[in-house]
């Protein structure tokens, strides 16, 4: 950047003289000159390589040429030498001094002295095989002979052409693939100048390659014998390989050379390939001797146009730097200040003159006291400056005041370093000032706002502790937190484990001490989760605290947890007074029901205590006066022991009600629990002439309750609503209260309902909404306490109870109350109560 902005200050500044203009474009010469003298060196360089190696390729295509006409003179030499021991055998033929035993024996001497040769056979003029000696790779039966006469093809051809001439005929046949190539060599047989015969050689194509062409020949080249179609017979050619060294750079042909093979003729050329043309210009020493020298003159010439390059950019760059040094010290809003060594001020940057309000040439070369020192500062500032000469100074900075030429004042901090130059000599100090009158208003500000907000939460009633997570440091405690827990984040850590949810107590994250918002956003974290409350003991306070809690974003970007306790005690102790008088309401209100039904439950006790007296009575005057059999008297005693039972039945169903005792849940079945109630509340509705009809749904699922407490809450309503109909003196025929048990569903879950339906006088407005008040009551002796206590029982099972008047054409015939129970596992909690009560 600062590069750049030195550019466009240099390219916006004046136009240069023509002078500088001249050098500039002789720098860019002499610049130009060490690329082009590079580039000559180099092109001389790859010219004479060109030339070497053409030179090279020229001396390789004259060694093939002389190698090929050497293996060539030794094939020659071979032929004519076996070309001259056939022709002796055939003289000695022609003389008639060798019979065909005596020929096999010579033929299979010289099959087995020249390897090259694969057979001898001796033919006479009729084309009849006299006899034959072949080496034993040969197959006995050959392509050209049949049932001992020869056939038509190329080796008559090579008969009748001997016959005709009178000389030695080279044949080839035609190369068939599979079958190895052979040279034919017919030495006519002529007694007296007449033919009688000729003597034919198979000799090997392969063979003759291989014993005829010279090893280092072989070695060297890739040599091979073609046919005059330039058929492959034996050896190896190198294939087409375009771009390879091996190519002529003229012509891209292989290196190669050939000639025909005499006295054979065209009919076998004899071929040389040269497997490479050289070892290439990079195999030679001189190439790398060569090369060194190049790459070190280019590194050189390079090395030199890269400094003459260096040197220019940082003339440039010296310039460039220079006016931004300028530019940037004009437009800085830090004031800036050099004394020597003495303490005069020899360097003032604009922004200094600015902030004062003195000019450039008044401040340099001032002493102190300066001018801009306050008057009343002067002795505190000078011992300052004396510290800061000897290089004692904060190197912190420090605060001070300052005067302006106006003569206001306005707050200032300085930092002071030494100024070194360039061979690193200190030559004085340089401090930089900067104006801080807003930054320590503000802080002012902060400082009381601060104060403020401290005082506030040390005030407060209620513990207030902020914990990083996965951390032991405590960022924030106020005064409360510190009277209970002292200045730890242990207290913090005990609420936040006893304060937390069951799901998270039982959680594989609680065992892990993983939080479980590892991994969410920090601020849907901070601003959207904050938990439930919750009430907890602290045994070593003794006291109960209810405890909230919520994730923030602290003031370092670390996400903490703040927890709030607050003392709850009283009220704790307030609630628990309230469910002992309500339990002590709910007992009273049991024996006021049975006191209300004691006369009706003797009335029912009097039955079977009479009936029981009776049978007794009747068995003892007959078992006096003899006639009484076993079986009358049996069944007089099953009757007095159901008589009895009965009556206990009715005692003991009588004490369960009563009796106080804690709430037991478990699992009930609706029937029995509606035919208890039923047994006990016919007695009162049988003295009020009120008449009982229940109905319970069939196949009703268990419920999780205490049934002695959904009993009373059916006796109590079925007990307010005979009341009911005999205050409002119904008729005989519609004295009636029904109880009905159904299933039904709320919020899409399972429930039983229970309906006690009554045919009295109804319930008024002001009844119906302060129904369920403590201590409200419709009845003139009533206590207000009945209904208070079933809705607390009915809610206490998780379930809700519900009042509403009948009516017929307008007019009020009875009254219905329903409550209904969920089906499954009921805790002990009310479901509008949203706490979570843990006692540690």
């Amino acid at each position: 950047m600062a590069s750049d902005l030195a550019s466009t200050l240099l390219d916006t500044g004046p136009p240069l003289p023509w002078w500088q203009r001249l050098v500039r474009g002789q720098d860019r010469l002499i610049h130009l000159a060490p690329l082009a003298a590079v580039l000559l060196f180099l092109a001389a360089i790859a010219t004479a390589f060109w030339y070497l190696r053409l030179e090279e390729v020229h001396r390789e295509q004259d060694a093939v040429k002389r190698d090929v006409e050497y293996s060539q003179q030794r094939l020659r030499l071979r032929l004519l030498e076996r070309q001259e021991q056939f022709m002796r055998l055939a003289r000695d033929i022609s003389d008639r001094d060798m019979s065909p035993m005596q020929f096999d024996i010579r033929a299979e001497s010289l099959v087995l002295q020249y390897p090259e040769l694969m057979a001898l056979s001796w033919i006479d003029d009729q084309r009849r095989l006299m006899a034959t000696q072949t080496s034993p790779s040969v197959p006995r039966q050959r392509a050209w002979v049949a049932d001992g006469q020869l056939k038509r093809g190329e080796v008559l051809e090579g008969f009748d052409l001997a016959r005709d001439l009178r000389q030695p005929v080279y044949t080839q046949p035609l190369s068939e693939k599979g079958v190895e190539p052979v040279l034919y060599m017919h030495v006519p047989i002529t007694p007296r100048a007449h033919f009688a015969g000729e003597l034919l050689a198979e000799f090997s194509v392969d063979g003759l390659l291989r014993y005829g062409v010279p090893a280092e020949v072989l070695a060297k080249y890739a040599v091979a014998l073609f046919d005059g179609k330039d058929q492959l017979l034996a050896g190896q050619s190198i294939p087409e390989r375009p771009g390879l060294s091996d190519r002529l750079p003229w012509s891209g042909k292989v290196n190669e050379f050939d000639i025909p093979v005499s006295p054979v003729g065209n009919g076998l050329v004899l071929r040389a390939q040269a497997w490479r043309t050289s070892q290439g210009v990079v195999g030679g020493t001189l190439f790398w001797l060569v090369a060194v020298l190049a790459a070190m003159t280019t590194w050189m010439l390079i090395a030199n146009w890269r400094q003459s390059q260096r040197r220019q950019q940082a003339q440039q760059a010296l310039m460039a730097e220079t006016t931004f040094r300028r530019a940037m010290e004009n437009s800085m809003l830090t004031g800036m200040r050099a004394l020597d060594m003495q303490g005069r001020i020899i360097y003032v940057n604009p922004a200094f003159c600015q902030m004062t309000g003195w000019t450039e040439d008044e401040l340099i070369g001032q002493t102190e006291p300066f001018s801009y020192w306050p008057d009343e500062d002067r002795e505190a500032l000078a011992a300052r400056l004396s510290d800061e000469l000897i290089g004692s100074s904060d190197p912190a900075g420090f605060q001070m005041r300052v005067k302006r030429r106006d003569g206001t004042l306005f707050d200032a901090r300085f930092y002071v370093s030494p100024l070194i130059d360039a061979t690193g000599k200190q030559t004085g100090w340089m401090a930089s000032m900067t104006d801080i009158t807003e930054p320590n208003r503000v802080r002012r500000q902060l400082s009381a706002s601060y104060e403020r907000f401290t005082t506030v939460l040390e005030a407060l009633d209620a513990s207030v502790s902020v914990a990083p997570l996965g951390s032991q440091e405590l960022l924030f405690a106020n005064k409360l937190y510190r009277q209970w827990f002292g200045g730890t984040t242990d207290g913090h850590l005990q609420l936040v484990v006893r304060a937390g949810t069951p799901e998270t107590q039982l959680s594989d994250e609680s065992l892990d001490a993983v939080d479980s918002f590892a991994g969410l956003p920090l601020d849907s974290i901070a601003t959207g989760s904050l938990a439930e409350h919750a009430e907890i003991y602290i045994e070593r306070l003794g006291k109960w605290l209810e405890v909230r809690s919520r994730y923030l974003n602290w003031v370092d970007g670390r996400l903490a947890q703040m927890v709030i306790a607050t003392d709850i005690t009283a009220r704790r102790q307030a609630e628990e007074q309230a469910a002992a008088q309500a339990e002590r309401a709910q007992t009273a209100s049991r024996l006021i029901t049975m006191g209300e039904m004691a006369s009706s439950v003797a009335h029912e006790l009097n039955q079977p205590l009479t009936a029981i007296s009776n049978y007794c009575t009747g068995m003892i005057s007959r078992i006096r006066g003899g006639s009484i059999s076993e079986d009358d008297l049996l069944g007089a005693l099953d009757k007095t022991a159901r008589q009895a039972q009965r009556a206990g039945q009715v005692v003991q169903h009588i004490r369960s009600f009563v009796k106080r005792s804690e709430p037991r849940r478990q699992w009930s079945e609706v029937m029995p629990m509606v035919e208890q109630v039923v047994e006990l509340a016919e007695i009162e509705l049988r003295r009020r002439q009120v008449r009982l009809s229940h109905y319970v749904a069939p196949r009703l699922p268990a419920l999780h309750v205490d049934p002695i407490l959904i009993e009373q809450v059916l006796i109590n309503l079925i007990k307010n609503g005979a009341e009911s109909i005999d205050v409002a003196q119904r008729a005989t025929g519609n004295r009636l209260v029904d109880l009905r048990v159904t299933q039904r569903e709320v919020d899409e879950q399972p429930a039983v309902q229970f309906s006690v339906t009554d045919t009295g006088r109804g319930l008024t407005e002001e009844a119906l909404a302060r129904l369920y008040e403590a201590f409200f009551s419709t009845k003139n002796d009533g206590m207000g306490i009945g209904l208070n206590l079933c809705r607390s029982i009915v809610e206490s099972h998780q379930g809700r109870i519900h009042a509403e008047n009948l009516y017929n054409s307008g007019q009020v015939v009875g009254c219905r109350f329903s409550f209904w129970i969920p089906v499954g596992p009921v805790q002990d909690a009310s479901p509008s109560d949203n706490n979570t009560k843990v006692v540690a």
